[in-house]
């Protein structure tokens, strides 16, 4: 499982957002809402190319992608008709981890990939443990029965947005079922991210 294990405070910090999505970070960055380090409040000029390589460190570290990962996504989404940037990010919120995170059932992304390992979640009421399995318009995604106690889920809800924000999936807060209505356009994608920066990137 790819995952990032250093000091995410400081993460968020620099790159001066919550890119990990849980509600924790939103204090940290209230209370310090500058880089990390002795020369964190300092104003350095950016290179073009620091900047293309900030917005893909942001964009893996948000969705919790090794390069080889990260990689495999951009060539597919090079592949598909459309922008090359939004194909990379529709991809990325087609992710079953993502979107559990999405639809309330997860403070995070993190623990979203941790509850499909541990196979709490169905797809179409078949038990999935692949936390990057992409999801297509119509599925549906469930927490298993005997999984539904589990107070992780209740008090994800409790702390989860209103379940407008993400038009493309319907969220039933009772049965704990969501549905992936359909792929998301890049103007509905709430993520702070300048994606042309990171295909400029990998055109070089």
């Amino acid at each position: 499982m790819a995952r990032y294990t250093g000091p995410k405070g400081k993460l968020v910090r620099k790159f001066g957002e919550n890119v990990f999505g849980n509600p924790k970070f939103d204090k940290l960055l209230s209370n310090k809402p500058y880089p990390p380090g002795q020369h964190g409040m300092s104003r350095k000029k950016v290179s073009d190319y620091g900047m293309q390589l900030k917005e893909k460190q942001k964009l893996k570290i948000m969705y919790g992608l090794l390069e080889r990962q990260f990689r495999k996504y951009f060539k597919k989404a090079e592949q598909m008709q459309g922008v090359t940037g939004e194909n990379l990010l529709k991809l990325l919120e087609g992710r079953l981890d993502n979107t559990i995170f999405r639809l309330g059932l997860s403070v995070s992304r993190t623990q979203a990939r941790q509850l499909v390992l541990h196979r709490h979640i169905t797809v179409n009421n078949k038990v999935v443990n692949i936390p990057s399995f992409t999801l297509s318009k119509g599925d549906t995604i469930q927490v298993r029965e005997k999984s539904r106690k589990l107070a992780v889920f209740h008090e994800s809800l409790k702390k989860a947005r209103t379940e407008s924000m993400y038009p493309w999936l319907n969220l039933d807060k009772a049965q704990l079922t969501g549905e992936f209505l359909y792929s998301p356009q890049r103007e509905e994608i709430p993520v702070n991210i300048q994606e042309n920066m990171i295909v400029e990137l990998y055109s070089k």
